[in-house]
């Protein structure tokens, strides 16, 4: 058993705490959470706050070393691109790359992923590191991808499961698989990860098959007619084991929807912007009761893992969007990368929050010399002055899975480094 004590301890479920402290049991389980004078300290961070580790519901890490290709191209000549590039990486290469997505993930404060993996890497490489996960095996085209696709994917990652890193499968998209394939992926009893309704092209195809899209029809599934949200209702395949990214031309009649069948929905707001697709109508899918979390979706659209830099631009954005300064708080922010990506995953009996009997999933995060710093409201001193750099410590299930100035991963980077290099033009 040991405690950690910091200036201040985030439950994010419940008041913050000053002068703080987590116990944290020899079964790598929360025992209690109260203040340090209480609990006592075997080891304190002066100038940090502890939060829960935070959850990324929607990410890519396989694309770790993505950024930047393509940069200012529209949605459909850019994924054209990373398909071309994708293609010239062997399995190693695309495991490098994973593991370092991995390592930067918890370098970033990040203990819990959900993850949509095209080669199967993300699985070896979250054991490998430590990091919480579930693996979306992706799929795409129809039905008989399960048995061509997912069961041989399944079967390499096997020795990778366990109750740490759990499997899901994603079928890709309304675009890239039939609903066939969308309704057997749901008879699979798995949890389910999918890009619904991220951009004007994404709409304009499903409807008629025109727009940009029409340049990659040899890539996609006939159009359905109608949005795939719609299509997907109409199904029966929304439900609440479903985790839909983006949602960003998503309606009201479909936001209806999707709250009607408890689907989760991730919102990527840096990636929306970056690719020039929108801001997700974020207030009315809260509003409706939906299960939201704020995600870093891929590097190759969001320039990296950071999900204290996803946070701001999420709160930003909103209240430029609705000229509202109270359209998303820093309190709202930080639940929706701890708290509510867990909810999204399903997870939150487990993760997402400091409370007793849940994983010692900590984030320790310095705010020392910040413009925050003496700290007021450490909610907002942690979203609008955390980052990467500031991280002292990510522990996933009461270990520690990184150290700055400690644990530097240099073998890793070079490796991602690399690969990267096979990519480039």
């Amino acid at each position: 058993m040991r405690t950690l004590a910091a200036d201040w301890v985030v439950p994010v479920d419940g008041d913050p705490i000053p002068q703080g402290a987590v116990v944290i049991g020899d079964d790598g389980r929360i025992q209690a959470v109260g203040p340090a004078a209480e609990l006592g300290a075997d080891e304190r961070f002066p100038g940090a706050v502890i939060l829960p580790g935070l959850v990324n519901a929607h990410s890519h890490i396989e694309y770790a070393t993505y950024a930047g290709f393509g940069d200012g191209l529209s949605f459909a000549p850019w994924i054209a691109m990373h398909i071309e590039r994708k293609s010239r990486l062997d399995a190693e290469e695309m495991l490098a790359i994973a593991r370092l997505g991995a390592a930067e993930c918890l370098r970033s404060g990040v203990t819990t992923v959900g993850d949509c993996s095209f080669a199967g890497a993300t699985a070896p490489a979250c054991a490998e590191l430590g990091l919480r996960a579930i693996v979306y095996l992706e799929v795409f085209g129809g039905p008989d991808a399960i048995e061509r696709q997912f069961e041989p994917a399944r079967e390499r990652i096997a020795d990778s499961l366990s109750t740490r890193v759990l499997l899901g499968i994603s079928p890709h998209a309304p675009y890239t698989v039939t609903p066939e394939l969308f309704e057997a992926a749901a008879g699979l009893g798995l949890p389910v990860a999918t890009h619904l309704a991220e951009s004007a092209d994404e709409a304009a195809y499903l409807r008629d098959g025109g727009g940009a899209w029409s340049a990659l029809a040899a890539y996609l599934v006939p159009p359905l007619g109608r949005s795939g949200i719609r299509a997907l209702a109409e199904r029966g395949v929304l439900g609440e084991r479903l985790v839909a990214a983006h949602c960003v031309t998503a309606d009201e009649e479909e936001i209806a929807l999707l709250a009607a069948h408890d689907v989760a929905v991730a919102h990527c707001p840096r990636s929306n912007a970056q690719l020039g697709c929108g801001v997700a109508p974020l207030q009315a899918l809260r509003a409706a009761g939906l299960r939201v979390a704020i995600a870093t979706d891929s590097p190759a659209s969001t320039p990296s893992l950071d999900l204290f830099e996803e946070m701001r631009v999420a709160l930003w954005l909103q209240r430029a969007h609705s000229a509202d300064p109270t359209a998303l708080t820093a309190a709202d922010a930080l639940f929706l990368a701890t708290l509510g990506g867990a909810q999204a995953l399903g997870l939150d009996a487990e993760v997402g929050s400091l409370a007793p009997g849940k994983w010692a999933d900590l984030t320790v995060l310095s705010l020392d010399g910040t413009p925050f710093d003496p700290v007021e409201d450490p909610a907002v001193a942690a979203v609008l002055g955390g980052s990467t750099h500031r991280v002292l410590a990510t522990l996933v299930g009461g270990e520690d899975r990184y150290r700055r100035d400690v644990t530097t991963w240099r073998d890793l980077t070079r490796a991602g480094r690399r690969a990267r290099s096979r990519m480039l033009a």
